[in-house]
This record gives structure tokens, C-alpha cells and sequence, in this order.
């Protein structure tokens, strides 16, 4: 059973670990560092792996700009203002939410503070005291919550579920602030997903969300999570939610993707049969995508969410073109699923770039035929 292990874990880092690559027709191999017939991504104009922003899935510049004056000067207003000028019912308004709470609850896992130092993120505690009416602030402070159960408690444990509760309310007063704003609800479903909602309750917070943006990706997204196999559904209800998404989702939505993240959320853990990746179910989800992709406008700020899981699935199924396809669009952030599942988000992301390269070249391609 030993060997049977060993066999099954050298498999899988031939396929997806190894970073050093050639190229032969219609095959990809490995070669040492500096050989002449290794792939090289920067060819293509691709960043360094060093200089992969893992923050976020795609550019959103005045976020960028905005947290790191947040975090320089510890000074919460110019994320109270960005937040206030960003519509209530759209994605980039949950992506920055998340965003600054994500960076709020990172420093304070780096920077916890003592006797003589202030804790991390103490610039969102300041913007709450300041301003317990700001519906952004308090949103932003209900996700920190659900970010810290996450990260600092383990499921289950008296300790996650105290501060789930926590967020839970946090939950109800963002919403009274903003009753027109979904995304205090959206924030609840990672606390109905920590807290294990019965699914009538699930269902009622659901409806919530959608009598305020029903075509909101990011949503459907984190209720996908509940839905799972993993946590409080099955492989069949979680198809079944993301294939009635996918259905009703208007022309241009990204709602379309919906069965590919579904599939994802659903691999085997070991997978070793080679055409598992060019199966009908997860050939369709593909082409769902890249209909959806296609379809979608161009500014579309969860457009690089659904290329990065594309980039994942058309390199296992070893499409190389289309994978390039892709990267030509997302590469430089990798903030994103798969990618973040990783411990090393970038590494994750370069491996899978280098076997698109080396797939690309070994059957013909070059950076002079790859249209952008």
C-alpha cells in the first residue's frame, strides 16, 4: 500500500510540480534548468513569478492605490470614500470589501501588536469608531470577522463559532444600514456556510440576495460553497444550483461559467485516469465558460475569476491554445481560484503557465501565432 502511494504521489508531481520543461512535437517533457529546449514564458511578455500580485484575480488600480495609502499611513478615509462612491449592487463593490478586509485581518495576523506596538489593522477599528454609521465600514467589518473565524479557529471549535456569531451580527447591523446593498448578505453566507444553516434558512437569506442583484456572480459564488458535497449539500444540488444559474443567467453574464466551479468544487482529491479532463460533464462546463468568456464585456470585473479556472482546466485537458488564450489576459495576478488554494499562489499559477508554454510550443506555437 506503501509503494501504491509513492506511485500515485510521483504521478501526480510529474504532471503538475515540476516546474523545468521541453518541448517535442506533440509532447511536453522535462528538461534541466538553462537547457535550450526549455519553454520560456517571458518570451511571451508574462511577468516574473516574483512579480505575480496575489491580491486580487485582475487590475482594479484604485484599489490598489487606495490600500496601500490605507495601509502606509493606517488612515481609513480613503477607503471609506472609495467604498462610497462604488455602486451597492455591483461586483467590484464585494471585491473591494473583501479586499480591505482581507488586508485588515492580514496585518493582524502578522502585526497582533503588544505593550508597546498597535495591532494590525487598527485603521478599521478607528474607521468603525469614527464612523459606526458607514455602511461600507461596516461591511468591510463584518467580513474581517468572517475572515479571522477562518483564519484563527477551526470549524466547529466553541472559538469559530463565537466569532461567526459575531459576524452574524455584524451582518445584521451592515444590512440596516444599507438596506439596498447586498452585500452585507452576501458576507452571511460564508457565516451560514461556518454556522451550518438549516437550507430553509439558507434559501431565506438567499432570496434576499436575490431581490437585490440577481445576476450578482460573487454570490452565486459564495452560495455555491454551502451547496457542496463538503459542507451542507451534495455534488447533485451543487450541480443543480450552478446549472439553474447558468440557465437563467442573461446574455453576457458570467453566470454561464457556473457548472465549471461547481465541477471544481467536486474533483477527486487523486485523480489518475488520464481523460478525466476531456469527460463530457467537464468538457461542457468548459465550453459554458468560454461561451460566457466570449460573451462577456470586456470590463467585467469577475472576467478574470472565470479565465483563471480555465487556465486550471483547458491545461489538464491539455488544450494548450486556448489555455494561452487566457493567460494573455490574466497574467500579473493570480489572486483567484485555483491559484489560492495554494500556500504559494504564484508558484501554483507559474507551474501551470509553463505547461501551457511548453503544450503551446511543442505543437507548433510561438509567441508570433499566439493572437492577442
Amino acid at each position: 500500500m506503501e509503494i501504491l502511494w509513492v506511485l500515485i504521489a510521483l504521478v501526480m508531481l510529474g504532471f503538475v510540480v515540476l516546474p523545468f520543461l521541453r518541448r517535442r512535437r506533440g509532447a511536453v517533457g522535462l528538461v534541466p534548468p538553462g537547457h535550450p529546449d526549455a519553454a520560456d514564458p517571458a518570451n511571451y511578455g508574462f511577468a516574473r513569478e516574483e512579480e505575480l500580485d496575489i491580491r486580487m484575480p485582475g487590475p482594479d488600480q484604485d484599489l490598489l492605490d487606495v490600500l496601500d495609502l490605507v495601509q502606509r499611513t493606517q488612515d481609513h478615509r480613503a477607503a471609506q470614500q472609495l467604498l462610497a462612491g462604488t455602486a451597492a449592487e455591483g461586483e467590484p463593490r464585494w471585491q473591494r470589501v473583501q479586499a480591505f478586509a482581507g488586508a485588515a485581518s492580514l496585518e493582524l495576523s502578522t502585526r497582533p501588536g503588544g505593550v508597546s506596538e498597535a495591532p494590525g489593522g487598527q485603521w478599521l477599528r478607528v474607521w468603525r469608531t469614527e464612523a459606526p454609521k458607514d455602511a461600507g465600514g461596516a461591511a468591510v467589518h463584518a467580513e474581517f470577522l468572517v475572515q479571522q473565524a477562518w483564519r484563527t479557529a477551526a470549524p466547529g471549535t466553541d472559538e469559530f463559532r463565537i466569532i461567526m456569531e459575531e459576524a452574524r451580527a455584524a451582518c445584521g447591523e451592515a444590512a440596516l444600514l444599507a438596506p439596498g446593498d447586498p452585500v452585507p448578505y452576501i458576507v452571511e453566507l460564508s457565516v451560514a456556510r461556518g454556522l451550518g444553516y438549516s437550507q430553509p434558512e439558507f434559501e431565506q437569506l438567499w432570496l434576499k440576495i436575490l431581490d437585490r442583484a440577481p445576476n450578482h456572480m460573487g454570490a452565486h459564488l459564495a452560495a455555491l460553497h454551502y451547496w457542496c458535497e463538503k459542507w451542507h449539500g451534495s455534488r447533485q444540488q451543487a450541480y443543480s444550483f450552478a446549472e439553474a444559474a447558468a440557465a437563467r443567467a442573461p446574455q453576457g453574464s458570467l453566470l454561464a461559467a457556473m457548472p465549471l466551479f461547481a465541477v471544481f468544487e467536486h474533483l477527486p482529491e487523486v485523480n489518475l485516469v488520464s481523460g478525466f479532463y476531456r469527460s463530457e460533464v467537464v468538457t461542457k462546463a468548459i465550453h459554458g465558460a468560454l461561451h460566457a468568456v466570449h460573451s462577456a464585456r470586456p470590463d467585467d470585473p469577475m472576467l478574470a475569476h472565470v479565465r483563471h479556472l480555465l487556465v486550471f482546466f483547458l491545461v489538464r485537458a491539455e488544450r494548450w491554445a486556448e489555455a494561452m488564450s487566457q493567460l494573455i489576459h490574466v497574467d500579473g495576478h493570480v489572486g483567484a481560484l485555483p491559484w489560492t488554494l495554494s500556500r504559494d499562489p504564484a508558484a501554483e499559477f507559474a507551474v501551470y503557465r509553463a505547461l501551457a508554454v511548453a503544450g503551446y510550443e511543442a505543437n507548433g506555437g510561438s509567441p508570433a501565432t499566439l493572437p492577442h
